[in-house]
């Protein structure tokens, strides 16, 4: 017989499965939170009910349902509707003046700020929440501590965003009482398209409208520089 030894054969190692990963337990929102989360929620459902039905179709309970509340969470957060009407009229123009901050700091390197310009403008003043605030304007002229409200927000609103490209302008070269005509002009003529769209809304013909008065404006600026 040989005397040759088998070696004995390795049995091979089965890595030991891994443990999952346990998840981090999520951090639990304080009623602070829950109680402000909910709030936007009703203010984002009124604008929607706004945005189709204006001030006078405006209900409560219809807000209610759109923001999955209860009436008794809605009136906690807004007694009244006014209140609540007053609360959506603030949420809405801020976040036109947080636009219109955000586009007026791209534009500060952008060649053509005028035309930045009336992007910003085309985008409030011909965008439904332009509508919702007209719409509050005549709805209140009865109410004169709505209506005052109402125009106070959208002062603080609309003068912040101004300022902002006013500062652009002014970064520009422009002159300052220059770029505040330049840009008190631009702003009227969108604004007035947002009328006219009441009953000819033609995007086209307000872009070609536009055209023109960016070359009339280029041509003044132009000159300007021009002769100083």
């Amino acid at each position: 017989m040989s005397n040759t030894k088998i070696a004995p054969t390795r049995r091979a190692r089965v890595p030991r499965p891994k443990k999952a990963a346990v998840p981090a337990p999520r951090k639990r929102r304080t009623q602070a939170e829950r109680s402000d989360e909910m709030r936007q929620r009703v203010i984002e459902a009124a604008a929607t009910v706004l945005r189709r039905k204006g001030y006078a179709g405006l209900r409560t309970d219809e807000v209610s349902r759109v923001a999955k509340v209860s009436r008794g969470a809605q009136q906690h957060h807004f007694p009244t509707k006014d209140s609540l009407v007053l609360a959506t009229a603030a949420h809405l123009l801020n976040d036109g003046l947080e636009r219109g901050r955000k586009r007026a700091q791209s534009a500060r390197d952008n060649k053509d700020p005028i035309e930045a310009i009336i992007e910003d403008c085309m985008d409030f003043f011909l965008g439904p929440d332009f509508g919702v605030i007209l719409d509050l304007v005549l709805a209140s002229s009865k109410d004169r501590g709505l209506r005052d409200q109402v125009y106070r927000y959208t002062r603080e609103s609309r003068l912040g965003v101004e300022a902002a490209w006013l500062e652009v302008l002014c970064a520009h070269g422009v002159p300052p009482a220059k770029a505040e005509k330049a840009l008190w002009l631009t702003i009227s003529i969108v604004r007035g398209f947002s009328v006219r769209a009441l009953w000819q809304r033609d995007e086209k013909l307000f872009r070609a409208l536009l055209d023109e008065w960016k070359l009339i404006l280029y041509g003044h600026l132009k000159s300007l520089k021009e002769s100083t």
